[in-house]
């Protein structure tokens, strides 16, 4: 980057009417400024980076922060070297009298410069507004309907670093605006719509419309569903509605981290993996919803203490089986089962100590279960059950002395290292593994029967399996509701441990400073001063107390805000996944209704309600435009979805291809990707065809790739190659796959029929 930087616009022979001076000569003035201002950032943020990796690490508080410190510096030094000069996605001009950036290149007008970050000049000038904060939000929001003050918006379309074409729209007849811009006729809006596609999602902050910002900067308060159909832009909205809630943080409290968003699958995970980054955010979680419930039970990958292939759980084979298991009854039933293992004892029990003997009744046991309090995890309520019966023994034990001479605290720590009480307590209340009590509920009838009593006798018999553990992607709500309630056994046995040792500890150093102050004669000096409880718990080691369990996926916990994509698949007992991870509600849920492989008869708000979300803090918007898919494959694609749903939200293509969707035989497959690669030197193939279907070898390239209709889901092509759709099946679930792979297609579609 150079302050001079000539060339800025390398605007091809076509659209040298553009290149006028009139036109381009403030940009490229205004453009050199910001590039000089970059390299001056990139110099400051550079040695910053140097001097705090300089910095020695210290200790505790001071680490964290070095650390975070780098992490900042390393974030933005990567979003500016990413991108360089084209950090800037155009600007936008008010009248004088409105307020806005005082940048001024021609009488009556200021101009705005938008970009992906904020940035000011050596004096503090603003040179760029971040496209997230208000300033910015004219430059999307302005319509003709709605100028928002704006006269003209001009935006920018990048390659290699330079300019190659700008979309100027005029909002108003000033002569004086005319003079200085070069309106469009949507040309240069299309020709960036039609580009070719690689493995990754374009970037496309530069194109956001205003319907669509004003999705992205709507309230996060509650939940908000964002209807689409296919190509309406649903998970661009999605990726850069998280990067402005990040950036809001302040307004939002949503902090760093604190932010997950939920995709359908791992490709797609993989196609939006460079989305956020060049928006600035580094920190947003992502995960599909299998990921989800293999978190919570503290594992980072398939495998650990669920037996899984290397290619991840497999979809329960038997269509019955998975519906049941997505029921919100069966997550219910969740309850049930661990409620069985949290009976007091009916009999009473004899404790014998060193000082006195107790008895310890059922009417005991039970008030020290009801002493839980709610919301504590199963197997971490050992600690408060043991406290609740130590005070009772302990008060009993006090009133039964006759002269009190029962030494409370020494009394206490015996009872809490006490073998009898462990027993006791560990047959009354067990500790339970997520995998043991769900697989109990696969082997066991009785068991099922009791904790769901709903179901019929022919489906206690569907849902037992041999092997207990052979477990399906529709165990894993079941299993993370499970976890939850029960809570890590493992690191339960681990502090209760710690604790035991901490007490015993605590009792031994009681015997040795009373033998100190029995000893001492005098009675104002140290050894008094060691009663204190709170000196005594000082001395004892810190290592001993209990410490997160390492390694547990942060994806167990809980989020302040969460987006999920292709919402529209998700079960009622995915759905209680989500909201566990989620008790505020704060929730962007983008999906289209239509392209449900699940019957979903019911509007979204009544969907949302009925898995626990309350209807008034639900609000629903609709995107109707199809900004990815040509008009000739939509019209081809649309009597496939209305014919099982005929209310489908079917959105209205913005181009035509002029290229009609082609029809052929399976056999022609490799001689249509032939064809289209030696026309195309850049883009994208998708081959979709049914699971398991029997497809000609075709070859398979970074560019030519083969996916399940399931798989394409969210993802985009330029060329989408339909290999005997018929057996995509019949009915509802083959009507959605033929209309999902079809809508995949950015240019051109083929269909293959056997």
């Amino acid at each position: 980057m150079s302050p001079e930087a000539p060339g800025i616009f390398a605007l091809p022979d076509h659209l040298a009417h553009k290149a006028e001076p009139a036109h381009i000569a403030a940009d490229e003035r205004h453009l050199a400024a910001i590039s000089h201002a970059l390299d001056q950032k990139v110099a400051s943020l550079s040695a910053r980076l140097d001097a705090r990796r300089r910095d020695p690490a210290g200790r505790g508080a001071q680490t964290i922060e070095r650390d975070a410190d780098i992490r900042r510096l390393v974030a933005e030094l990567a979003t500016l070297r990413r991108f360089g000069l084209d950090v800037c996605i155009g600007h936008y001009a008010v009248a004088m009298s409105d307020p806005a950036a005082p940048d001024s290149h021609h009488t009556g007008s200021a101009q705005v410069y938008v970009g992906r970050i904020g940035l000011t000049d050596a004096a503090g000038t603003p040179l760029l507004v971040d496209w997230r904060t208000p300033a910015a939000e004219p430059f999307f929001a302005a319509t003709l309907a709605d100028p928002r003050g704006v006269t003209y918006r001009r935006r920018y379309r990048w390659s290699g670093r330079r300019i190659v074409d700008y979309w100027d729209e005029v909002f108003g007849d000033d002569d004086e605006v005319f003079a200085h811009v070069s309106p469009d006729d949507l040309s240069a809006f299309v020709s960036n719509l039609s580009e070719a596609r690689t493995g990754r999602m374009r970037d496309v902050l530069t194109t956001i419309q205003a319907d669509q910002d004003a999705i992205i900067r709507a309230d996060s308060r509650g939940a908000l569903i964002v209807d689409g159909g296919p190509g309406t832009g649903k998970t661009v909205v999605a990726l850069h509605r998280a990067a402005y809630l990040l950036h809001e943080q302040s307004r939002t409290g949503l902090r760093r981290g604190n932010l997950l968003l939920v995709g359908p699958h791992r490709p797609y995970l993989d196609y939006v993996a460079d989305v956020l980054p060049s928006l600035g955010e580094h920190s947003v979680q992502t995960a599909t919803v299998a990921d989800l419930g293999v978190a919570a039970l503290g594992v980072a990958a398939l495998g650990g203490t669920i037996a899984a292939p290397p290619g991840g759980l497999p979809d329960e084979p038997d269509p019955e089986v998975s519906l049941l298991k997505s029921d919100l009854r069966m997550v219910e039933a969740i309850e049930a089962a661990v409620r069985f293992y949290e009976q007091p004892p009916e009999q009473s029990m004899l404790v014998q100590t060193e000082w006195v003997d107790l008895r310890l009744t059922p009417a005991d046991w039970a008030e020290a279960f009801g002493a839980v309090e709610d919301g504590t995890p199963h197997n971490e309520a050992h600690p408060q059950i043991r406290e609740t019966i130590a005070e009772i023994l302990v008060d009993r034990a006090l009133h039964n002395s006759a002269d009190g001479g029962v030494p409370q605290e020494v009394l206490r720590a015996e009872l809490a290292a006490h073998p009898d009480l462990h027993r006791a307590l560990y047959r009354a209340w067990p500790m339970i593994r997520a995998t043991d009590l769900v697989g109990d509920l696969w082997s066991v009838p009785a068991y099922l029967r009791l904790c769901a009593p709903w179901l019929t006798t022919n489906q206690l018999q569907l849902l037992q399996r041999p092997a207990a553990g052979a477990w399906t992607t529709a165990d894993l709500p079941l299993l993370d509701a499970a976890h939850h309630r029960l809570g890590d056994a493992d690191r339960a046995r681990r502090a209760q441990r710690r604790r035991a040792e901490r007490s015993e500890e605590l009792a031994r150093r009681q015997r040795v400073i009373d033998d100190l102050i029995a000893a001492d004669d005098d009675p104002e000096g140290v050894s008094p001063m060691l009663r204190h409880a709170d000196l005594q718990e000082a001395l004892l080691d810190p290592s001993t107390d209990d410490a997160p369990t390492a390694g547990v996926s942060r994806l167990a916990g809980v989020f302040g805000h969460i987006i999920v994509d292709e919402a529209q698949e998700l079960t009622d007992a995915e759905w209680r996944m989500i909201l566990r991870r989620c008790p505020s509600g704060s929730l962007t849920v983008v999906g289209d209704r239509a392209q449900s492989r699940r019957d979903f008869t019911e509007p979204w708000p009544e969907r949302l309600a009925r898995i626990g979300l309350s209807l008034n803090r639900i609000t629903s918007v609709h995107l109707s435009i199809n900004y990815r898919t040509p008009a000739e494959v939509m019209e081809a694609a649309a009597p496939v979805i209305r014919s099982v749903r005929p209310d489908a939200n079917v959105p209205e293509s913005v181009r035509r291809s002029g290229i009609p969707v082609e029809y052929g035989h399976v056999e022609d497959l490799q001689h249509v990707i032939d064809g289209w690669l030696a026309t195309h030197s850049e883009g994208t193939v998708g081959i979709i065809c049914a699971t398991g279907a029997t497809v000609p070898d075709f070859n398979e390239s970074d560019r030519v790739r083969s996916l399940t209709p399931a798989q394409a889901k969210g993802l985009e092509f330029d060329l989408v190659v339909l290999v005997d759709p018929d057996s995509f099946g019949s009915g509802v679930t083959g009507a959605v796959d033929r209309y999902v792979a079809m809508t995949r297609a950015t240019q051109h579609l083929a269909v293959l029929g056997s």
